[in-house]
């Protein structure tokens, strides 16, 4: 039961993804608008694990690349000759490394101890952190920037929210965690 149970959350992680797709805000001048979605991506790999947070964005993904309106612009494949592919690229892998660091979710994690939550905020930050690098150098690749002017188009820009998503993010995965894990765990 708890292997369905596992899929059932990773579906809907790709589906809070999905939706929170349509919450963005453009920044004038630069080329990637400020999203919400990385917070669920971090959230999907810092609850769920590496496995089944990956998963869930290969769902995500996957619905974006089949047409399913998901991505912050429309075009299937098409997205990845944007600079909106670094950070799609970056979107698995954020969500592998947190949940590498983070492993699955524990009912013992009711109670929070400070090797875990160090553990935590590490994947966190490093998960956000990610999805901005993967859009910097794939910014860098395809538009033939420097790596300065990638930094102020697709990195600086969204610091500070993406400061005020990883502060949210941290309470957010210690009250999730354990509710997810008696659904998941054996």
């Amino acid at each position: 039961m708890s292997v369905r149970n596992r899929y059932v959350f990773a579906a809907a992680f790709a589906a809070m993804i999905a939706v929170s797709s349509f919450l963005i805000i453009p920044l004038p001048g630069i080329p990637v608008p400020l999203v919400l979605k990385n917070l669920f991506i971090v959230l999907s790999g810092t609850i769920l694990g590496s496995f089944y947070g990956g998963l869930s964005i290969l769902i995500f993904i996957a619905a974006g690349l089949i047409g399913v309106p998901v991505f912050v612009i429309p075009g299937g494949i098409a997205v990845f000759t944007t600079p909106l592919g670094g950070y799609i690229i970056g979107y698995f892998i954020a969500s592998l490394v947190s949940g590498l660091i983070c492993g699955l979710p524990k009912t013992s994690e009711k109670k929070v101890k400070p090797l875990f939550l160090t553990r935590l905020i590490i994947a966190s930050f490093l998960g956000f952190l990610i999805i901005l690098f993967c859009g910097v150098f794939f910014m860098m690749y395809i538009s033939s920037m420097s790596f300065a002017a990638a930094m102020a188009a697709g990195f600086l820009p969204f610091l500070p929210g993406d400061l005020i998503k990883l502060i949210i993010s941290i309470p957010l995965a210690l009250k999730l965690r354990p509710i997810a894990a008696r659904y998941i765990n054996e």
